[in-house]
């Protein structure tokens, strides 16, 4: 048996740290959606970013350098490299790019193909078993996240948009895989730190841009982008590290379903957005098919 299967055979239960990581992973990611709404009228999408990452780097670096973790065999480093090009900067300057011609239930249910991108290539990659039951599970919660989109108002436009924020979710599903191996030898922390840290140099050469931006925003402006980088990133990111450290990637994923209905609900108490029937009963199905596939668990 590998290192990295035996460890997987020990992640298997929902145990406290594990249950707190996943709520954190998916109230921060929800509380992003608004929050990018709100930052893309102070920012351009690329400076928005490196804005966000910057804020979440400063202590992301300071944790490294106190905490010295071990550092990664030369056959990591491409793993390590690859959240933080992949999974933070083109995740986001995608998906922040996306955000400027889709609507906020559009982009909540194409997102959500992460989830199937991800059961389906760690079945095939990590050697994961997802059973039928979990399958059906899993097209309860997409079907339910494609009612929020319909109940969104404004439809599905597949445009430039759409395929933009259809990449970033790829990017989310890709690095679940890639990175999933690490965690048999690094931290969760470590992880996500070193992400952070990544992900903000490549969105560095924007940063100066950024700067100037943040000088004549106001203060919903300022306040979304800090509120980005403290929450949705760092507190986030380093949740979900955990979250994927504990549990298969495939299960690990697919509680991202609880994305797109929390998100209406931090909209409604945050920008006065009430959502219809219909939203209500897509939220509903999503939270069902999230059950259906932990039910044995």
């Amino acid at each position: 048996m590998s290192a990295y299967a035996g460890t997987l055979n020990q992640t298997q239960r929902m145990d406290t740290t594990a249950v707190v990581a996943v709520a954190l992973t998916v109230v921060g990611w929800a509380s992003a959606f608004p929050a990018i709404r709100a930052g893309l009228a102070a920012f351009q999408p690329l400076e928005l970013g490196a804005l966000r990452f910057a804020i979440a780097a400063v202590p992301a670096a300071i944790f490294l350098a106190v905490k010295r973790p071990t550092l990664p065999r030369v056959d990591e480093l491409w793993r390590f490299g690859f959240g933080g090009a992949i999974f933070v900067a083109l995740y986001t300057a995608m998906l922040n790019f996306g955000e400027q011609t889709v609507s906020a239930g559009a982009a909540g249910f194409i997102i959500n193909v992460s989830p199937i991108f991800t059961a389906i290539m760690a079945m095939a990659l990590l050697g994961e078993r997802f059973s039928a039951v979990a399958w059906l599970g899993t097209l309860i919660s997409f079907a339910g996240i494609g009612i929020i989109a319909v109940a969104d108002g404004q439809g599905l436009h597949f445009n430039a948009g759409a395929l933009l924020v259809l990449g970033s979710a790829l990017c989310s599903a890709v690095n679940t895989i890639v990175q999933k191996p690490l965690f048999a030898r690094h931290h969760p922390l470590t992880i996500a730190a070193s992400n952070m840290v990544l992900g903000a140099l490549c969105l560095a050469p924007f940063l100066p841009e950024a700067l100037s931006q943040a000088a004549v925003a106001d203060t919903a402006g300022l306040g979304a982008v800090i509120y980005l980088g403290i929450v949705p990133s760092l507190i986030a990111y380093a949740a979900w590290a955990t979250a994927l450290s504990r549990l298969p990637a495939a299960r690990a994923s697919n509680f991202l379903y609880l994305v797109s209905p929390m998100s209406a609900l931090i909209g409604f108490f945050w920008l006065g957005e009430v959502p219809t029937l219909l939203g209500i009963l897509g939220g509903a199905l999503a939270l069902g098919g999230v059950i259906v596939v932990n039910l044995k668990r």
